[in-house]
């Protein structure tokens, strides 16, 4: 009898946790939402040296696209595209690692001239998408400076997006680079 209240307890505490996939879909739905055209928010609303390059610098408040996301492959996979027509465009992918969608996983291309591949954090909400490097791959091990995170923050109801991009070298953590945008 006590072996079966065990069991009782057990698996209802293990049907209430949260599925990853779920979880997955859930943050790969969000990042569709993101979906469409952003500009670089007035430079008062920016922080760090981001936004300070002389490439960035020229879009800060202005109309000009910031950053844009579109749904590729009959929306398989999410586009982001950072500092579109400028020296320091960069892209991310963004996908479901299978089709059961167990997993998101992104790829940076970036100026750095690497591509490290991420996975989503599975604790991420609809408003905090967090991805973090993919320990397995040889690069998120390596002394090489890449982007180890990329997160991004909604607010004000979809219309804003704080973007992070986490930098490391030698294995430490070198820098962020943030970028605040507004929707187009």
């Amino acid at each position: 009898m006590k072996n079966a209240i065990f069991t009782l307890v057990v698996m209802s505490i293990l049907l209430s946790m949260p599925c990853h996939a779920d979880n997955a879909k859930q943050i790969y739905t969000s990042m569709k939402g993101l979906e469409g055209e952003w500009v670089l928010s007035p430079a008062d609303k920016q922080e760090g040296k981001a936004t300070k390059h002389k490439l960035v610098a020229q879009l800060v408040g202005t109309d000009a696209v910031g950053m844009s996301f579109k749904l590729v492959g009959k929306g398989s996979t999410v586009q982001e595209n950072l500092l579109p027509g400028t020296k320091k465009e960069m892209v991310s992918m963004y996908h479901c690692k299978d089709a059961s969608c167990s997993q998101v996983k992104a790829t940076h291309y970036c100026v750095k001239q690497n591509q490290p591949e991420m996975l989503a954090d599975l604790s991420s909400t609809k408003n905090l998408l967090s991805y973090d490097c993919d320990m397995s791959t040889e690069l998120c091990q390596s002394a090489q400076n890449h982007v180890h995170k990329i997160k991004h923050e909604l607010s004000d109801g979809g219309k804003h997006l704080k973007t992070t991009y986490t930098s490391w070298n030698n294995g430490k953590y070198l820098k962020d680079s943030v970028y605040h945008f507004d929707r187009k």
